[in-house]
């Protein structure tokens, strides 16, 4: 099931976002975060045009995708920047596969056009995910990211969808 976070979610939510930190493969955040530096995230974003999902197995988080305004500026008020985090327990089971499937159907509804993807290079489950929906290599930033003394490369995958 997804549907829209609400605050009882986000200690889920934190929790796997936390979890992906030590991999180094999903996000450029080195310390765990809390809960308490995410709830303006949560209640401050507009549900209409830039919701927070979560899909629920058997009355638990375990995935959950947000869309972010790109850039801040009025021009680019149809694209967003898509991330998902899957519990890790709960990783190769179809959850970030359904939870993008979603987004791309919902698209027209929310007035997006495009989709984009900060993905690290070395992150081949994202990478890949994100080309079987279609995303192609918009760009890439050379050693851009420092992740325990190595430099990482972040890509740039985007995507047109809904409306032209």
């Amino acid at each position: 099931m997804i549907r829209d976070a609400t605050d009882s979610d986000l200690e889920a939510i934190v929790a796997i976002y936390n979890a992906a930190i030590p991999g180094r493969m999903a996000t450029a955040d080195t310390e765990p975060i809390s809960v308490e530096s995410r709830l303006a995230w949560l209640r401050d974003r507009d549900f209409s045009r830039y919701p927070l999902w979560v899909t629920e197995r058997d009355g638990q988080v375990v995935g959950w995708l947000s869309f972010g305004r790109f850039y801040g500026r009025p021009a680019y008020a149809a694209t967003a920047e898509v991330s998902i985090y899957v519990d890790p327990q709960a990783q190769r089971g179809g959850i970030a596969a359904g939870l993008m499937a979603h987004a791309l159907a919902e698209a027209p509804r929310l007035g997006l056009t495009t989709f984009l993807g900060f993905i690290f290079a070395h992150n081949a489950p994202s990478v890949s995910l994100c080309q079987k929906f279609g995303f192609e290599e918009w760009g890439r930033l050379p050693r851009v990211a420092l992740l325990d003394g190595v430099q990482r490369d972040l890509l740039i995958l985007g995507r047109r969808v809904g409306a032209a």
